[in-house]
């Protein structure tokens, strides 16, 4: 065998880009896509693949980015200047904290609603801390290719079912292609955006470059492997909203019920799909409801930390590549401990006012943080020429950092908002 054949990239189905879009469609995601199928039908159906055409773009900025040189997303904000460090740095540290406890408590809903009320079984909170636990351990214990696959396998169980239940809701053929037309609906502007902009968008996305890196995929060799990789990903995150949306249209808005907004919305689909269609149907939704929890539990245990490790690695003069930036190093572990066990308490407590109120505020700005730093950092010499950004890719990113922006401002001010009980 030649030496350009053995340099030839080998690569499986199953990549960070899978990873990246699971961990980022949590519960939130899933009940504003349920809301929107129901309240406006398939009228939002644009903005859904809006939505995946703009994170593509997105992701496949900070990949190409780490492939390109080899660097880290952290490491190109850096040579912005000291002031993505005095962002990133408080982000971290409290959105993993307030994000931590909230994702547990979803992720323990569905498991609860599996027995009887009144039960010990049926409370929260110990399946939160057993969510947690087995999360710290997965994460604590594997190597990436165990993570990797467990999160395969939990994508895997999320959309099929979520698919099969659009499948049996049996949509509208004329309908859904109607909802390609782009339309926004009276009062809905703030829900389109959202929708389009929301929905499998989180700090994960930032975290692509590192699963890249852990993968083996941090070399030129890899770009077209990562964009195959990137797109394929969120066209299975955008088929996973569609169903969503169609079970919205046709399973909640013929209901008549209004869901609550948050997880509690799920629950309540899983009575009207017990109601309609037998508890089988509801139990197997409670299933994909869970792998959908669990899979971003996962994500932000391990990429979150690895973001951690890095960041902590270069500001203590260590280094991207120093085995305590890295996985299973020591800032890896310090920061996987920060996301276990302390937010534990806030399963107990009411969540403190000002730590909601800085959560949401810095929450809603990552998103513009990371589309408008990629734009001096993709088209400036942080890269070679080869890779740099051309003008449509500018635009995408142009339209996605301004759509962000808005949403970004509407969202903190929201946080804001409700902070002080307004």
């Amino acid at each position: 065998m030649s030496t350009q054949e053995t340099e030839k990239p080998r690569w499986r189905i199953i990549g960070p880009g899978l990873v990246v879009a699971a961990t980022g469609v949590g519960s939130a995601d899933m009940v504003a896509t349920l809301v929107a199928g129901s309240n406006y039908g398939y009228m939002l159906l644009w903005a859904v693949i809006l939505g995946v055409i703009l994170k593509i773009v997105l992701v496949e900025g900070a990949g190409r980015y780490t492939v390109a040189t080899g660097n880290t997303i952290f490491e190109g904000w850096r040579s912005l200047g000291r002031w993505p460090v005095w962002y990133f740095a408080p982000y971290i540290v409290i959105w993993g904290f307030v994000y931590a406890a909230s994702a547990m408590s979803s992720t323990a809903l569905p498991i609860a609603a599996l027995f009887p009320e009144g039960s010990f079984f049926a409370e929260v909170w110990p399946w939160a801390i057993a969510m947690g636990l087995l999360g710290f351990v997965l994460v604590w214990f594997g190597r990436y290719r165990f993570f990797e696959r467990i999160t395969a396998f939990l994508v895997g169980l999320m959309f099929v079912t979520i698919v099969i239940l659009a499948v049996i809701a049996a949509p509208n053929f004329l309908e859904t292609i109607g909802g390609l037309v782009p339309m926004i609906p009276e009062g809905g502007v703030f829900n389109t955006l959202a929708l389009a902009g929301g929905v499998g968008g989180t700090i994960t996305l930032a975290a692509y470059g590192y699963w890249l890196r852990e993968k083996g995929w941090d070399k030129p060799r890899f770009l077209r492997v990562m964009r195959i990789d990137n797109t394929m990903a969120y066209v299975m995150t955008g088929i996973f909203v569609i169903s969503m949306l169609i079970v919205g249209a046709e399973v909640v808005r013929a209901a008549g019920v209004a869901l609550a907004a948050g997880d509690q919305g799920l629950l309540e689909l899983d009575g009207v799909l017990r109601e309609r269609y037998g508890d089988f149907i509801g139990v197997w939704f409670l299933i994909g409801f869970w792998a959908a929890g669990f899979s971003s539990v996962l994500g932000v245990w391990n990429g979150v930390s690895l973001m951690f490790a890095d960041f902590m690695g270069n500001v203590t003069g260590k280094g991207s590549d120093h085995p305590d930036s890295r996985l299973n190093g020591k800032w890896f572990k310090v920061y996987l401990l920060w996301l276990t066990f302390p937010p534990m308490l806030m399963l107990f407590l009411n969540q403190p006012i000002f730590l909601v109120l800085l959560y949401g505020f810095l929450g809603a700005l990552f998103m513009p943080f990371l589309a408008i730093t990629l734009l001096p950092i993709l088209n400036t010499d942080r890269v070679p020429r080869e890779y740099r950004n051309k003008w449509y890719l500018n635009v995408a990113l142009g339209i996605t950092a301004l759509l962000f922006i808005v949403l970004g401002v509407y969202q903190a001010v929201q946080a804001i908002t409700k902070a002080f009980g307004g």
